[in-house]
C-alpha cells in the first residue's frame, strides 16, 4: 500500500472549503479532474455506504469511515462497480482522504490517499489537478 499526501493553500473558510467539496454541483466540477461526468450516490454519513459513478454507470463504493464536518472526510474503498453491479474488492486499506485546518490566510486542505501500488501513478497524475480545482472554486465562487 502506498501513501500519498497532496496540500494546497486555499484563501477561503474551512465552511466554504467544504461546501465546494460536498456539494453536488461542486463536486461534479472538481471531480472532471479524474473523470468528466463524475457524481456520487448516497449519503455522506458515517458508517453510510456512497457510490462514486462516472457517467457510464461504472465507478466504485465505499463506506464514510470520518465525516467531521470542516475538518475531515474519510472513505474506505471497498470496490468496483461496473454497469451499475458491485464487485467487491481486497484492497485493505484503501482510503481516501480530505482534512482541512484554518490558517490564517484560510485553509489548508490536505488529500491523503492510501492506495495499491496500481492505483499510485493515476492519484499523482490527477489529484494535484483536483485540488487546483477546489482552489478555484473556493475562491471564486459566491
Amino acid at each position: 500500500m502506498e501513501t500519498l499526501t497532496f496540500e494546497v493553500q486555499i484563501e477561503a473558510t474551512p465552511e466554504k472549503v467544504w461546501s465546494v467539496l460536498w456539494n453536488d454541483i461542486s463536486y461534479r466540477q472538481w471531480t472532471t479532474a479524474f473523470t468528466e461526468g463524475s457524481f456520487y450516490e448516497g449519503t455522506l454519513e458515517e458508517g453510510t455506504i456512497v457510490k462514486f459513478f462516472d457517467p457510464n454507470n461504472n465507478g466504485m463504493f465505499s463506506r464514510v469511515d470520518k465525516n467531521v464536518p470542516n475538518k475531515e472526510m474519510k472513505f474506505l474503498h471497498l470496490g468496483e462497480i461496473y454497469d451499475g453491479v458491485e464487485q467487491p474488492q481486497d484492497w485493505g486499506e484503501a482510503t481516501e482522504s480530505y482534512i482541512l485546518e484554518e490558517t490564517e490566510s484560510g485553509t489548508t486542505l490536505k488529500g491523503v490517499i492510501q492506495t495499491p501500488e496500481e492505483f499510485k501513478g493515476f492519484f499523482e497524475e490527477k489529484f494535484p489537478t483536483a485540488l487546483g480545482i477546489i482552489k478555484n472554486l473556493a475562491e471564486n465562487q459566491l
